[in-house]
C-alpha cells in the first residue's frame, strides 16, 4: 500500500539506521504486502539483517516494531506497529486512509490510478494475416494488446495502437492467386470433395467470403505444383516492390481486413494507425538494412548466396543460430522488413511493445540481436500462449476453427437468455438486447484475460461464456448495483452530489473499512499488472474490489427510511467509479442497469 509506505518510509528508514543496517535503502525495498490482512497492511522481512545486526529475525522485527509503535509517538497514517515471524507488520489508520483517497478517487479516478510519469506508447498487436475471419486463436493476441493498449492509457501514458499489415507475403499471394484463378464453382467442388463446404453464419461478410477462396487453393496447392509456381512468382514480384502485383494484393486483402477490423470492433477494439510491410521496401529503407547487415563481423554467406548473422555467440542456440536476412536472389525476408519497421517505429513514441504468440521467440530474439548489431534499441515483448481448441491447435488454412464472429453470437445469445431469467422478463426487448450483448462481449474478453498471459488457453465453450462469481458478468453486475443507488437517489429527488460526506470517518464498519483498502490499491494494482505485463493482475484485483463493494452494500445503508447516508454514499460513489475505470481498463462494458 503505496499510500502508508509513503508515510512510514522515512521513519524506518532512520529506526533501521540506529539499529545499524549497513544499507536501510534494500532493506526498505524488501517491504511488501503480507500473506494475511490480520498481518497488516505492509510486512517488512528482518531475515536478511541477522548477519549483520548480530540477532535473530525475531529479535530484530520486535525491536524495530518497538521503536516505531505508538510509545515512541506513532507514525501519521499507521494506526499499529507489531511483529511476528520474522516480520515487523505496518497497520494503515483507516480514518485517515479514507481521507486520502475517497475525495481523491470522487474527484478524478483515474489520476488516482497514476503513479508514474507518463510516457508516449506505440503498442503493436494482432497483426494478423488477413486471409480470412478472425478465429479464437487468432482473438487472444487482439484482446490482449487492445487491453494494454486501455490499461496504459487508465494509467496516463500516450499510446498510439498499430496494426501492422502483412501486405506481401505468402500468405496473402495465395489469397491474391486464388482470386485470380479460381471461381465460386470451382471453391466449392473443392471445399465440398474435402468435407470443409460448411456454411457460414456470415454469407454476406468479404472475410467469410473469401477465406473459402483461401482454403480451397490451399487444398490445391497439395495436387497441383501449377499453384506453388503460381504464387511464388507473386510473392517475388511483391517483394522486388512490383506496383502491379502489390496492388492486387491490396484489392484481395483489403476487404478481408475491414470484415476482420468489423469483428474486432465489436469488442471495442480499434486502431490508430496502419502500416503496410511493403512500405519499408518501396522506400528503400531495407536494402539500407541489408548492407549494414552486411558490414557486420557477424556477417556470413551460404553457398547459395544468402546472406545472414551468426548469433550462437550471442546467446542463440540450437538448429537456428543463423538469422538469414537476404535471399540468394538479392531479395529480403520478413523478419528483414521487420528491421526496418522497428527502425522507423523508434521515431514514433519513446517506447515500444510488442505482442506476440510464443511461437515467434526465436524470431523476435533474432530481430532483436540484428537491431542490437544495427545500435537500435530493442523493443519490450509480452508473449502469450496459444488458444487451442480441445481436439487441437486452430488452422485456417484447415477449416479447423471457431469464428470469432460465431463465438461472439454465441455468448450474447446465452448472456441474454441468462439476464432474461434473472429478471423474470422485465426487461423490453431492446433493453434486453443491449444488456445481452454488453454481458456476452465482456464475458468474452474477460476469459481471455483473466489468465496469465504465459498460460495456454483450451478453449471451451462453457468457460468462454461463464457468468460465475469470477466472471465479468459479477463485475458489471456489482457496478450497475451501485449505479441502481445513484438512479434512486436521483428519483427520489436527492442531488447526490451535495449529499456526499467525506468530513467524518470515524466509526467505520469492518466492510466499510475494508472497502477503502482494497480502493487505495487501485494505483498501485494498475501498476503492478502494467510492471509485469500481465492484465489477469488486474482483473483479479477488480474482482476483489467488486466482492468487498458487495459486502459492504450488503451490510451499510446509503438510504435507511429515506434518509441519506452520506459517508456510505461517498464510498459507494467512490466504489463504483474506481469499478467503472478498472472495466474500461481492461475492455468490460461498465452498463448501468442489468
Amino acid at each position: 500500500m503505496r499510500q502508508l509506505s509513503e508515510v512510514i518510509s522515512v521513519p524506518v528508514w532512520d529506526a533501521l539506521t540506529e539499529m545499524g543496517d549497513p544499507d536501510p535503502d534494500k532493506t526498505l525495498d524488501s517491504m511488501g504486502r503480507p500473506r494475511h490482512p490480520s498481518q497488516g497492511e505492509l510486512a517488512l522481512p528482518c531475515f536478511a539483517l541477522a548477519k549483520s545486526l548480530g540477532k535473530p529475525p525475531l529479535e530484530i522485527a520486535a525491536e524495530l516494531a518497538k521503536r516505531l509503535g505508538p510509545v515512541c509517538g506513532g507514525i501519521d497514517g499507521c494506526e499499529m506497529v507489531s511483529s511476528e515471524g520474522g516480520f515487523c507488520n505496518f497497520f494503515v489508520d483507516v480514518e485517515w486512509l479514507a481521507e486520502q483517497t475517497v475525495g481523491a478517487t470522487l474527484a478524478d479516478v483515474v489520476s488516482a490510478g497514476h503513479f508514474r510519469a507518463p510516457s508516449s506508447l506505440l503498442i503493436e498487436h494482432t497483426s494478423a494475416n488477413p486471409n480470412g475471419p478472425f478465429h479464437v486463436g487468432r482473438a487472444r493476441n487482439a484482446i490482449l494488446g487492445d487491453t494494454f493498449v486501455r490499461m496504459h492509457r487508465l494509467a496516463g501514458d500516450e499510446v498510439r495502437a498499430e496494426y501492422y499489415v502483412d501486405d506481401m507475403g505468402k500468405q496473402v499471394g495465395i489469397l491474391a492467386w486464388s482470386l485470380a484463378n479460381l471461381d465460386e464453382e470451382r471453391v466449392t467442388a473443392l471445399l465440398s470433395a474435402a468435407d470443409m463446404d460448411e456454411p457460414s453464419n456470415y454469407p454476406e461478410k468479404p472475410d467469410h467470403q473469401r477465406v473459402r477462396f483461401y482454403q480451397a487453393a490451399n487444398l490445391l496447392r497439395e495436387t497441383d505444383p501449377t499453384v506453388e509456381e503460381g504464387v511464388t512468382v507473386l510473392v517475388q514480384a511483391s517483394e522486388e516492390a512490383d506496383e502491379a502485383t502489390l496492388e492486387m494484393f491490396e484489392a484481395a486483402y483489403q476487404p478481408v481486413l475491414e470484415g476482420m477490423l468489423e469483428t474486432l470492433g465489436r469488442l471495442g477494439i480499434e486502431f490508430d494507425e496502419f502500416t503496410k510491410e511493403s512500405r519499408f521496401i518501396v522506400d528503400g529503407s531495407v536494402e539500407v538494412i541489408m548492407e549494414q547487415l552486411a558490414d557486420s563481423p557477424l556477417h556470413g554467406t551460404e553457398e547459395n548466396g544468402a546472406h545472414f548473422l551468426e548469433l550462437e555467440s550471442r546467446g542463440v542456440s540450437g538448429k537456428s543460430t543463423k538469422f538469414f536476412f537476404r535471399r540468394g536472389d538479392g531479395s529480403s525476408l520478413y523478419a528483414t522488413r521487420d528491421i526496418a519497421y522497428h527502425q522507423w517505429k523508434w521515431t514514433q513514441a519513446d517506447r515500444l511493445v510488442n505482442i506476440l504468440g510464443e511461437d515467434h521467440r526465436l524470431q523476435s530474439k533474432q530481430v532483436c540481436e540484428a537491431l542490437i548489431e544495427l545500435g537500435i534499441e530493442v523493443p519490450e515483448v509480452v508473449f502469450y500462449a496459444f488458444t487451442k481448441l480441445p481436439e487441437g491447435k486452430m488452422s485456417t488454412r484447415r477449416g479447423n476453427v471457431v469464428y470469432m464472429d460465431d463465438l461472439l453470437d454465441e455468448a450474447i445469445a446465452r448472456a441474454t437468455e441468462v439476464v432474461n431469467q434473472i429478471r423474470g422478463g422485465d426487461l423490453s426487448a431492446e433493453e434486453l438486447a443491449t444488456i445481452g450483448e454488453a454481458v456476452g462481449l465482456s464475458a468474452v474478453r474477460f476469459n481471455i484475460i483473466r489468465v496469465s498471459p504465459e498460460k495456454g488457453i483450451n478453449f471451451q465453450w462453457e468457460e468462454a461464456l461463464s457468468l460465475d462469481s469470477d466472471s465479468a458478468p459479477f463485475i458489471m453486475y456489482s457496478h450497475a448495483r451501485a449505479c441502481s443507488i445513484r438512479r434512486r437517489l436521483i428519483a427520489e429527488g436527492h442531488d447526490v452530489e451535495s449529499s456526499i460526506d467525506i468530513g467524518n470517518w470515524s466509526g467505520l464498519s469492518e466492510s466499510g473499512a475494508t472497502l477503502v483498502k482494497q480502493m487505495a490499491l487501485f494505483g498501485e494494482s494498475l501498476d503492478e499488472t502494467l510492471n509485469s505485463a500481465r492484465p489477469n493482475l488486474l482483473c483479479t484485483y477488480l474482482l476483489t474490489l467488486a466482492s468487498t463493494y458487495n459486502r459492504f452494500y450488503r451490510d451499510n445503508h446509503v438510504i435507511d427510511e429515506g434518509v441519506v447516508n452520506g459517508r456510505n454514499l461517498a464510498l459507494s460513489e467512490a466504489a463504483r467509479q474506481v469499478i467503472a475505470a478498472c472495466c474500461i481498463g481492461l475492455g468490460i462494458i461498465p452498463i448501468e442497469s442489468m
